[in-house]
């Protein structure tokens, strides 16, 4: 059977189109970052913006994962729906995810079983078509791991229980990494901006799901099922970086946040 690969969307516009420029660009978000000390962790969350706003942040998040790449086998990415709205959780039949660095493998085994085995994961390639959430991930994925599948899942409308207890049934062990892909708040002035996705923060730290409503995150259906199972497995949050494009060089008047985070 011909396999097919899901070739890349946002390339030349989020993130660089040439190979060794966005391999370069990658590693330097890692070396920057200051977090090479923390623990590594089960689960992060980290934007998909732009790489000039959010790739610093981004690689805050993933420089926590090097000391213990060469045992993940296997990424869960979940990430919103920028562009398709839709109820549930949208799968991919692809078998590769491309980008400049390479193909990513698709792990289409445990894909299929979740839409076997649940009502609310079905395959939606207009979901996946377009989609930069989940597409910006990949290339700090690629520079940390050399043999690594991804379950790639575009979140729709979705509830903190539905979320989580998916990602339960992928939970697994060392093996397993849980990455969410997310942004804050967007579009307020500077100022705004900092005060709420300072409260948002606050809340992801403390497992708060109940606190991060329509507008705090993009991605607040993925980040809260990802919350939802944490407090049931008494796992701890902690932040690692908040910023906004403001801080990035962009007009103040119309900011978007992001944030890192870690859970162990």
């Amino acid at each position: 059977m011909e396999q097919t690969v899901r070739p890349p969307a946002v390339s030349g516009l989020f993130y660089p189109a040439e190979r060794g420029v966005l391999q370069q660009q990658v590693a330097g978000f890692l070396e920057k970052a200051g977090t090479d000390n923390v623990a590594p962790p089960k689960a992060l969350i980290a934007p998909h913006a732009g790489y000039p706003f959010s790739g610093a942040v981004a690689g805050e998040a993933y420089a926590t994962v090097r000391a213990m790449a060469d045992r993940i086998e296997r990424v869960i990415l979940l990430g919103p729906s920028h562009r398709i709205p839709f109820r549930g959780i949208a799968a991919s039949s692809a078998d590769y995810f491309a980008t400049p660095m390479g193909n990513v493998r698709v792990d289409q085994a445990t894909q299929a079983d979740l839409v076997a085995q649940r009502s609310d994961v079905v395959y939606r390639e207009d979901a996946h078509e377009r989609e930069h959430g989940l597409e910006v991930h990949l290339p700090f994925l690629q520079a940390l791991m050399d043999d690594f599948s991804v379950v790639p899942l575009v979140v729709g409308d979705a509830t903190p229980e539905e979320v989580g207890t998916l990602l339960d049934s992928l939970w697994g062990g060392p093996e397993t990494l849980i990455a969410i892909s997310s942004d804050l708040s967007h579009f307020m002035d500077y100022d705004s901006a900092v005060r709420r996705d300072r409260a948002t923060s606050e809340a992801i730290e403390n497992l708060a799901w109940e606190k991060v409503r329509d507008g705090d995150a993009c991605g607040r259906h993925p980040i809260n099922g990802l919350l939802w199972l944490a407090r049931q497995k008494g796992l701890e949050g902690r932040i690692l970086d908040l910023r906004n494009s403001g801080d990035a060089g962009a007009p103040r008047d119309s900011v978007v946040g992001y944030g890192a985070y870690v859970f162990h």
